[in-house]
């Protein structure tokens, strides 16, 4: 079984509402975020590491905390090993457009500190729509 986060005791409460989910995703996704833009931005200008390492490290970082907060409050799914390959497989998709359009964002556009974070807001936002939809719709059904 996956790594799993005693969050609460409610467990598969799948009544939350489609408002509710939202909200408690947007949350979580803007906590996520934070980690994931700090890591980058630690790695990438006082690290001096690439912008697409520095991006993966901070995406890695985001979207695991993210799934474990997310499944626990946003969707209370009980714990599936199929639900968790089908993260994988969605954070791999999500994977490759965050930390490929923030790659392309960063090579059209010079590499400032201010361009960078408007790099990370466009591929995270792309990337957090598609999360959304396909957990929602898709592996928070999986039982």
């Amino acid at each position: 079984m996956p790594i799993e986060l005693p969050f609460d005791d409610d467990e598969a409460s799948t009544d939350v509402d489609l408002k509710t989910q939202l909200i408690r995703f947007v949350a979580t996704g803007a906590g996520s975020a934070v980690l994931d833009y700090s890591l980058t931005m630690l790695l990438q200008y006082a690290g001096g590491a690439p912008f697409w390492l520095a991006k993966a490290a901070g995406f890695l970082l985001g979207t695991t905390v993210a799934y474990l907060i997310n499944r626990r409050w946003t969707f209370r799914a009980e714990p599936s090993t199929a639900r968790f390959v089908a993260v994988i497989l969605l954070y791999a998709t999500t994977f490759a457009v965050n930390v490929g359009l923030y790659s392309w964002l960063s090579h059209v556009w010079q590499e400032t500190v201010l361009y960078s974070a408007l790099a990370f807001v466009i591929a995270q936002g792309v990337a957090t729509v598609i999360n959304f939809v396909v957990q929602r719709a898709v592996i928070f059904k999986i039982r």
